[in-house]
C-alpha cells in the first residue's frame, strides 16, 4: 500500500510564482516594458531566459538571487504538511512536477530543509554559466497540443509511473496537488481511484468545474484545498483506511 503525491511548485508549495519573484532582484524591482511585453503564450521558458540575461547584464549575482528566492513564503500549512509526509515516507512517494527550474526549487527546498521529502523533481534544467548568468533549458519535447512547448506534465507523470512499474512499484492511489492551467493535462490522465486536489480559486479548480458543467467531468475524485492543512487532513484519513 503506497501512495504517490504529485506536487506543483509555484502557488502550491510556495505561495508565489518563483519566476516573477526573481524580478525583485532587478533594478528598481521591475523589468523594462520591451522585455515584459516580449512574452508569447506557450513560450514562458524562452521569456525567462531573456529575464535572466537582463539580470546578468545588470550585474545581479548568484548569491543575491539566492537570498531573494529564499524569502518566498510557503503556502499556509505547507511546511507542516511536508514535515508530516517526511515522517511517513514508507507510505508516500512524493514528486514535484513544475514549470519553474532546478536552481530555484533547489534553493528554496534546501533553505527550509525540505528537499529530502521529495523523491524526484521534474522541472526545467537551470545552471549558472561561467560568466555568472543563470541559463535555462526546456524540460523536454512533447506532442501535446494543450501544454506549453517545454513541459507536458501528463507525459512526465506517465513516464514516471512506467519507470516505477518496471521497478515493481505500483500505487494504490495518486494524489495530484496543483493550481494552474498546465495541471489539467495530468489530472485528465488520473483514474477513478485517484484524487485531484486543485487550489481553491485558482485556474485548475475553474477548469475542472467548467468540465463538469460541460458534462465531461474528470474521472478522478476532486477535493479542493485552500490551505495545506486541508491536504494533511485528507492524507491522515488515507493512512487510517
Amino acid at each position: 500500500m503506497k501512495f504517490l503525491l504529485v506536487f506543483d511548485f509555484d502557488h502550491t508549495i510556495i505561495d508565489e510564482n518563483s519566476d516573477t519573484w526573481i524580478v525583485k532582484c532587478a533594478p528598481e524591482k521591475k523589468l523594462p516594458n520591451g522585455l515584459r511585453n516580449s512574452y508569447q503564450p506557450g513560450h514562458w521558458t524562452e521569456y525567462m531566459g531573456r529575464v535572466f540575461v537582463y539580470l546578468g547584464d545588470n550585474g545581479i549575482k548568484e548569491d543575491e538571487m539566492e537570498r531573494t528566492m529564499t524569502t518566498i513564503p510557503f503556502t499556509a500549512g505547507m511546511v507542516d504538511l511536508l514535515g508530516f509526509i517526511g515522517e511517513n515516507k514508507e507510505l508516500f512517494d512524493c514528486i514535484i512536477v513544475s514549470d519553474s527550474n532546478t536552481v530555484f526549487i533547489d534553493w528554496i527546498l534546501k533553505a527550509a530543509d525540505l528537499h529530502k521529502v521529495f523523491d524526484e523533481v521534474f522541472t526545467n534544467p537551470a545552471a549558472f554559466s561561467s560568466a555568472g548568468y543563470l541559463t535555462l533549458q526546456n524540460f523536454h519535447a512533447h506532442h501535446c497540443a494543450k501544454c506549453p512547448k517545454n513541459l507536458c506534465k501528463r507525459k512526465v507523470l506517465k513516464e514516471f509511473l512506467d519507470k516505477q512499474l518496471e521497478r515493481g512499484v505500483s500505487y494504490t492511489q495518486i494524489v495530484y496537488i496543483g493550481d494552474g492551467g498546465n495541471d489539467l493535462c495530468p489530472v485528465l490522465f488520473l483514474k477513478k481511484d485517484d484524487v485531484a486536489m486543485p487550489r481553491q480559486g485558482y485556474t485548475l479548480e475553474k477548469k475542472i468545474s467548467q468540465l463538469a458543467q460541460d458534462l465531461s467531468p474528470v474521472e478522478c475524485s476532486v477535493l479542493v484545498w485552500s490551505s495545506a492543512t486541508d491536504i494533511m487532513s485528507y492524507l491522515k484519513l488515507l493512512i487510517k483506511e
